[in-house]
């Protein structure tokens, strides 16, 4: 799935949070999102997916390439204590094909327990989801993206708090979303792991200070424009008035 982003601006009661954002997330490629906190990066996210209405300019989907987009939310937004078993977490992914009624029959339930075993988790179809460490979740919560089979995927934050064994295992599950032509965008902030496994890195502060290969983003010039433009935000901007087409 190709995301192209034109002249788009995101934000909250009208207030910008993403401004005049242009470019393309192709298929097959590995886009990290780095940026300060209030950067906007959660923020674009959610503009991908639907979950936040356009305050100008577009996202080049229509509604049912969008349904399809595979998301995955902070750890902060999960409520871990729901009581719901480990299996039916992962079987939530096979939504899509049979809404909130349909039949989940064998093979939907094969497809989940190998999504358990390749995110390291056999055997744990039957253990609580609150019973687990914040890195068995997350484990889970990717075995229910592998489910969710979607042509792109976005991880915000997927890998904070989590230890580095977890890291390395679900980085492979994200190198092969990349092999079989996936477009996939995580926010990070590690910026060593975004140099080691990210061939793009679009770098934001509230607009694109950087968009392109990882190595000629994450240089010193680039950072330190970064830290300047972070600087200069103003908490209480109005919209901008730029001509907008039509949001998407």
């Amino acid at each position: 799935m190709i995301l192209r982003l034109e002249n788009l601006t995101l934000g909250y009661d009208r207030y910008p949070a993403v401004h005049h954002l242009s470019g393309t997330f192709a298929p097959g490629r590995l886009t990290a999102v780095i940026g300060p906190n209030g950067a906007g990066k959660s923020t674009l996210l959610k503009g991908i997916k639907g979950l936040l209405p356009t305050l100008g300019g577009r996202i080049a989907l229509n509604a049912e390439e969008r349904g399809r987009i595979a998301y995955l939310p902070q750890q902060a937004e999960l409520e871990p204590g729901f009581p719901i078993s480990v299996l039916d977490v992962v079987l939530l992914g096979h939504w899509r094909r049979t809404g909130a009624f349909g039949t989940i029959g064998p093979n939907l339930r094969r497809a989940a327990t190998a999504a358990l075993e390749a995110v390291g988790l056999p055997g744990f179809e039957r253990r609580g989801i609150g019973s687990l460490s914040l890195g068995q979740r997350q484990r889970v919560l990717f075995a229910r993206l592998m489910l969710e089979d979607g042509p792109a995927i976005l991880l915000d934050e997927p890998f904070a708090a989590i230890d580095a064994r977890t890291i390395d295992d679900l980085m492979a599950v994200v190198c092969r979303w990349g092999e079989e032509g996936r477009t996939v965008i995580a926010v990070l902030h590690d910026l060593e792991l975004v140099r080691r496994s990210f061939p793009f890195t679009l770098m934001l502060a509230r607009e694109a200070v950087a968009w392109g290969p990882t190595e000629t983003v994450l240089v010193p010039e680039t950072l330190e424009r970064l830290r300047r433009s972070s600087e200069t935000w103003d908490e209480n901007a109005a919209l901008c008035r730029r001509e907008y087409s039509d949001g998407v």
